[in-house]
């Protein structure tokens, strides 16, 4: 058995989504004109499973455009090579910054939605980025915890 799949016969989700990284990395490169890299890997859902032997293929698109970061959409599909069902097993998006040869950000060409798709994806794109932006607000002034609270040696044995 391929070592990407499980005893069940699906592909792992790990497989996938160094697939979808890979994609997205592509789509961010072409943009740009510049090497870039992952920032963030918004939530992941995957609706079905992908089975070993499906051909998988990862569309990407750059959605929307920052000043030196872009989201790429990608929108993963499967099919059964024999039947030639196509089937969208999972979409996400990813945020990738341009960088110059020491690492440091640098400017990436805006995006000029033109299709009524085009500017549906940018859309979209616009209202998750104002929401990982507020979510990233309210982490920085949250108060830090522990995310495992400390063993009470009174109640462990």
């Amino acid at each position: 058995m391929p070592q990407d799949a499980n005893i069940l016969g699906h592909v792992f989700g790990g497989a996938i989504m160094a697939m979808v990284d890979k994609a997205a990395a592509v789509a961010a490169f072409r943009h740009a004109r510049a090497n870039c890299v992952t920032a963030s890997i918004d939530r992941v859902d995957f609706k079905e499973p992908i089975h070993v032997g499906e051909l998988v293929s990862c569309l990407a698109s750059v959605n929307y455009v920052g000043t030196t970061s872009m989201e790429v959409g990608v929108r993963v599909e499967s099919e059964d090579l024999i039947s030639g069902i196509r089937r969208h097993t999972n979409t996400c998006y990813l945020t990738f910054v341009a960088i110059d040869r020491n690492g440091r950000p640098v400017p990436v060409p805006q995006v000029v939605p033109e299709t009524e798709e085009e500017k549906r994806r940018y859309a979209a794109a616009q209202a998750r980025r104002r929401r990982r932006l507020e979510e990233r607000q309210a982490e920085a002034g949250a108060p830090r915890t522990s995310a495992v609270p400390a063993a009470d040696p009174a109640t462990t044995g």
